[in-house]
């Protein structure tokens, strides 16, 4: 059971776990997860960490089949720059490994900013804390236990 999990269990919160055997290979783990869990890519969102120019680390969270728009990012969170955290960073802030960052449980609750697109879902699926394992809530959730502001983020 991940923080991911016991945070929505404690919460009460509607939703499933979805569990697919990771290929330690995958090159991309949000897209391997659409692929084995056969769920269309555009409800896939991966979990990205960010530093901002002036030194916080931001969460933008944007669908598999888009890259996160880093400047969109530094404006939704009121900086001029982001650039992608360093991996140790980001490991160290969130508790989990990279390919199973989750947006939910991290240790250190880190400014969250999710992909407008997510609006027009009912349910989408974000990583449960390891490889291997997706989480499908909706979007409302993930936004309430997040904290999470929308964003225009994703770009192809």
């Amino acid at each position: 059971m991940t923080p991911a999990v016991k945070m929505l269990e404690h919460d009460g919160a509607d939703f499933e776990l979805l569990e697919y055997p990771h290929d330690p290979r995958a090159p991309a783990y949000g897209e391997e997860a659409a692929r084995a869990l056969a769920l269309p890519p555009k409800t896939v969102f991966k979990t990205l960490i960010a530093r901002l120019d002036d030194g916080r680390l931001v969460v933008g969270i944007v669908p598999v089949t888009a890259q996160l728009d880093l400047k969109a990012l530094a404006k939704a969170a009121g900086a001029r720059r982001a650039n992608m955290a360093e991996a140790t960073d980001a490991e160290r802030a969130t508790g989990y490994v990279l390919g199973g960052i989750s947006p939910l449980g991290q240790k250190k609750r880190l400014p969250t900013f999710l992909d407008a697109s997510a609006e027009t879902l009912e349910r989408l699926h974000v990583s449960g804390g390891r490889r291997g394992l997706e989480i499908r809530l909706a979007p409302a959730d993930l936004i309430r236990l997040c904290t999470a502001r929308l964003a225009p983020l994703a770009r192809a």
